[in-house]
């Protein structure tokens, strides 16, 4: 069946598709996010880097079959109007088209983060989007602190920073922010965004596709902002407004949103003893957490695993990558029989769970992460007050909540569950370092905008997609059933192809593929 879309010149256009059970909404992030961008497990390895001065390319220029790359550094100001500071190498990969003849276009593609790096995953972006790239050029460029483009370090792993506690956490933060010292400031979106323009200046390109997926959503709309008629047309997946809820309020309610879903949609766990469940183990975890003991880095250490950790686990890790495996529960599929069972009182299935969380959990610097993330989000707090006020103005925000709106958490529980939100950047120091991103979009082009959202997503929930939609005056929302964050993972290729036809021609089109994509399975839970 095609999927009922309605338009008009201000609102954004909506595209919901039922599946064979009942179905609904979505929500979206990383890759924060997410995570990784596309279907990486289900494609081709990375693309290889070139030998040294091949055909007069860097030598970590990737190559793709079937397509001319161009690789580059650009010098840039680390700080505009800053020259003190220094400059930085900003290092970006283009994939030429496949047909003779000049390109049709250029997508400039982001997959989130902040910190996901783009030139070596080229051989895998290319396979995604290749019908697309017969006809357009791919630019992939490094965020700068990143990959090729000057990676930053500040000795905080994702590991270590993830599963801290809470107040370790914000001491990480405040750690790295010193070690970064002034050169803070030269990591925030809008440096991002300038640095994809003078690529794109460089490329002699008119105009650019953004793609952006998860923070990459962010980024987009910021570089449309700063760079109005440079736009042709966006794509943005798992999104999520600038102007976004620094507490994750929606995230909150759809996870139990999302945990229904997959007990009415596989028929294997009781929608309303689901929800009872994790109530239950949450205010368990209140006083009571798990512990785990797991190797990380080649020695044991023993996570207490706290109401605010399983609020992570449900933000981001739950709902990420669901369809690269098609027919494996995953970890949101397996959470609800572990949450039955130690609301029953077996720690056992929980604790394996978050046992293989942490042991999976990368290594990667999170420099660049707590950079943009601590610069550039808006806070519950005067970024200008001393820490202790800061402190004090954070509680009261908490306080003025409704309880209701955290769905099956608390307040804290939930917001100190956020590694990019809540309080997490409290002693991100603001002398010395970058003025926070503006909220307000003033200058966006009125272009062709397409918002995907999956319907499982806790990270970014439908209900900030749909905000994300509202930025812009013409904008298609879809809602992709049965996915999370991002719904490009999705096994059957659906939203791949959605995507690419917008691309091509600016409309939507027929989205009934969408019926298509399978159901999460899910570990049976007793009844």
């Amino acid at each position: 069946m095609t999927a009922n879309t309605q338009t008009t010149p201000s609102t954004p256009t909506t595209t919901t598709a039922p599946n064979r059970a009942r179905r609904g909404g979505l929500a979206a992030a990383a890759l924060a996010v997410l995570a990784t961008a596309l279907p990486i497990g289900a494609l081709p390895s990375p693309a290889q880097a070139a030998p040294a001065g091949a055909e007069g390319r860097p030598a970590w220029c990737p190559t793709v079959p079937g397509h001319r790359v161009d690789c580059t550094t650009m010098r840039r100001p680390l700080v505009a109007d800053e020259p003190g500071l220094g400059t930085i190498g900003v290092s970006h990969a283009v994939v030429r088209h496949s047909r003779p003849g000049p390109a049709l276009g250029t997508i400039a593609l982001n997959p989130g983060g902040p910190g996901e790096t783009m030139i070596d995953r080229a051989g895998q972006v290319s396979t995604a989007l290749q019908g697309v790239l017969d006809d357009y050029d791919l630019l992939l460029l490094d965020p700068r602190g990143t990959g090729r483009s000057g990676r930053l370090p500040c000795d905080v792993t994702e590991a270590e920073y993830r599963w801290a506690p809470r107040a370790d956490q914000r001491e990480l933060v405040a750690d790295c922010a010193e070690e970064l010292g002034p050169r803070a400031r030269g990591y925030t979106s809008a440096a991002t965004a300038d640095d994809l323009d003078a690529a794109r200046e460089r490329l002699g390109a008119p105009k650019l596709v953004l793609y952006g997926l998860s923070y990459g959503t962010y980024l987009m709309p910021v570089y449309a902002d700063r760079h109005p008629e440079r736009v042709d047309r966006m794509v943005l997946s798992g999104a999520y407004p600038l102007a976004f809820d620094s507490l994750a309020r929606p995230g909150a309610q759809q996870v139990s949103l999302t945990l229904r879903r997959i007990c009415e949609r596989s028929g294997s766990c009781d929608p309303d003893t689901v929800v009872h469940d994790l109530a239950a183990v949450t205010e368990r975890l209140r006083t009571r957490p798990l512990k785990v003991t797991a190797t990380v880095d080649g020695r044991k250490r023993t996570v207490a695993f706290t109401e605010d950790k399983l609020a992570n686990l449900m933000y981001e890790p739950a709902t990420r990558g669901i369809g690269l495996h098609p027919g494996e529960p995953g970890l949101l599929g397996a959470l609800p029989a572990a949450l039955h069972a130690l609301a029953a009182g077996d720690e056992a299935p929980l604790t394996a769970l978050v046992r293989g969380q942490i042991e999976s959990t990368g290594t990667e610097d999170q420099a660049s992460f707590l950079a943009v993330t601590c610069n550039d989000y808006a806070r519950a707090w005067d970024q200008d007050a001393p820490v202790a006020e800061r402190r004090r103005q954070y509680r009261a925000a908490l306080a003025a909540t409704d309880p209701a709106d955290f769905g099956a958490f608390s307040a804290k529980g939930w917001a100190e569950g956020q590694t990019d939100g809540g309080d997490n950047c409290l002693n991100w120091p603001r002398r010395g370092t970058a003025r926070p991103q503006p909220t307000d979009l003033r200058n966006v082009p009125d272009v062709p905008v397409l918002v995907l959202s999956g319907d499982l997503d806790t990270n970014t929930p439908e209900l900030n997609s749909r905000r994300a939609a509202a930025q812009f005056k013409h904008s298609a929302f879809v809602s992709v059933p049965n996915s999370g964050h991002v719904p490009e993972m999705e096994s059957t290729g659906c939203t791949l192809e959605i995507a690419g036809r917008f691309i091509r021609t600016g409309e939507v089109g027929d989205t009934s593929c969408v019926a298509g994509v399978p159901p999460v399975p899910v570990v049976p839970v007793p009844r």
